[in-house]
């Protein structure tokens, strides 16, 4: 099987060239038909109008007068018509001259049986029926014969056409149209690749932008303006992947920024640290205070750590989901309790209402509502209060967890999910801005979705949804 690439430009000048050919080689041979048929039908005419005119003069002048003429006409003159007359007995009463050497009687069809019809009458073509087509070397005859009376004698008139001239005309007229195709069908090659070339123009232009498109070039555009209306969806779509491209893109220089500045720190506090309590021999109270910071900078990074693999491994569809029915107000209110610890020396409030069954696996859930949970306890002020609200619409689990905190801006709420991205008025807390991130990648795994609202002053509310079942 072959692996070459198909060219589209020559696929389209093969298939235009062959219908042209085809339209072509149809209408001439249409034509061709047309004009040999009506090229018949006049000979065939003149053919009937000879054979009356002989009829006519056989009864008018007599056979005697009649053999006279035939006999005068020179044995080397060519003649377009050789006439013979058959007497009762088959024998030749008279002839054109020469006519026995090359048109002898028997070839002749047979005269048809017919009645007598008048003079008028004969001279239709349909009294000689379809002449019997005889070749003779180079030559071509158109062969007729006819009962007739003269005298009360009955004859037998035997009349050839010779068509010989009509059949060269025939045949070059076959190679004048033979010649006429070939020449159109050249130049419908021609025309089709000149069309073809122009017609795929706006592609080669494509080919030129997206050339120039890079790593620092994404934001190239192909704008599909003045394209053909067949390519404008096409160039939309490579506009909005290279926007797309883009964003992300820009997304990711931003996360690597962002992970170099959350893992440099705690390092960079380890490095500090060490080296302080190097300098100088110390107490073992001290050496335990700098290995118990430590320790906790360690902890740090490897919550940090986990985190972008749980979230690398949702991305990637290799979290398993074991999903079972259960009831959420239970799983929500145990989450809570957990966190009263907290929420009482921060003089926080927590306060669950509804209820409903959630078809989740258990234990990402937990993990979601806790992170929200843990960021909301993190911005909401002393004597505060986080409301958990549950309830079930239209087939659909919702779970929505809102603060009286300091809120976020508009202006960051269309990123507070992406990782290690934190608000202006988060930047003072000491998340890895991972939190809203990993929840949104465990409701992303259970085929939901993820909406925050939140109004600077007034609080946040983070509302995850939840399907029903698969």
């Amino acid at each position: 099987m072959s692996t070459n690439p198909r060219s589209i430009a020559w696929q389209l000048i093969l298939l235009f060239t062959m219908a042209t050919s085809l339209l072509l080689a149809c209408g001439l041979g249409v034509f061709y038909a047309i004009v040999i048929r009506h090229a018949f039908a006049e000979d065939k005419a003149v053919l009937a109008d000879k054979v009356a005119a002989l009829r006519a003069d056989l009864q008018e002048s007599g056979p005697t007068r009649f053999a006279e003429e035939l006999n005068g006409h020179s044995a080397g003159e060519h003649t377009a018509y050789w006439t013979r007359v058959l007497d009762s007995q088959g024998r030749t009463y008279a002839e054109t001259p020469g006519m026995d050497r090359s048109l002898p009687p028997e070839i002749f069809p047979p005269p048809p049986a017919s009645a007598k019809a008048s003079a008028d009458t004969q001279k239709s073509a349909s009294i000689i029926g379809s002449p019997k087509d005889y070749r003779k070397g180079s030559k071509l005859f158109s062969l007729v014969s006819l009962n007739e009376e003269s005298g009360s004698q009955p004859y037998t008139l035997q009349v050839a056409q010779d068509r010989s001239s009509d059949e060269r005309v025939e045949r070059n007229f076959a190679v004048l149209f033979v010649m006429v195709l070939c020449g159109s069908v050249l130049a419908s090659a021609f025309i089709a690749v000149i069309v073809t070339k122009r017609g795929l123009r706006p592609l080669r232009e494509m080919t030129q932008s997206v050339a120039r498109i890079g790593p620092t070039h994404l934001k190239e555009r192909v704008t599909p303006a003045d394209w053909p209306r067949e390519l404008k969806p096409l160039a939309i779509a490579f506009d909005d992947m290279l926007k797309r491209l883009d964003d992300s893109f820009t997304r990711l220089s931003q996360f690597s920024a962002d992970l170099a500045h959350e893992l440099r720190t705690p390092i960079a506090n380890m490095i500090g640290e060490a080296q302080v309590a190097l300098t100088r021999d110390r107490a073992a109270a001290e050496y335990r205070e700098t290995i118990e910071s430590t320790v906790g900078e360690c902890e740090r990074l490897s919550r940090i750590v986990d985190n972008l693999l749980f979230v690398a491994r949702v991305d990637a569809a290799r979290e398993p989901i074991a999903r079972k029915r259960f009831d959420a107000r239970a799983a929500v209110e145990k989450i809570a309790a957990f966190y009263q610890t907290i929420a009482e020396e921060r003089h926080v409030t927590i306060t669950c209402s509804g209820e409903g069954q959630i078809y989740a696996d258990p234990d990402l859930f937990e993990r979601a509502v806790g992170n929200l949970l843990d960021n909301a306890l993190r911005f909401t002020p002393e004597h505060g209060s986080i409301h958990i609200t549950l309830s079930e619409n239209d087939g659909q689990f919702e779970l929505a967890v809102g603060d009286n905190g300091c809120g976020i801006a508009p202006e960051h709420l269309s990123r507070v999910f992406d990782r290690f991205y934190r608000a202006d008025s988060s930047r003072g807390s000491d998340g890895a801005g991972l939190g809203l991130a990993l929840v949104k990648s465990i409701v992303d795994l259970h085929g939901g979705s993820a909406n925050i609202e939140s109004e600077i002053g007034r609080g946040t509310t983070v509302k995850l949804t939840f399907p029903s079942k698969l």
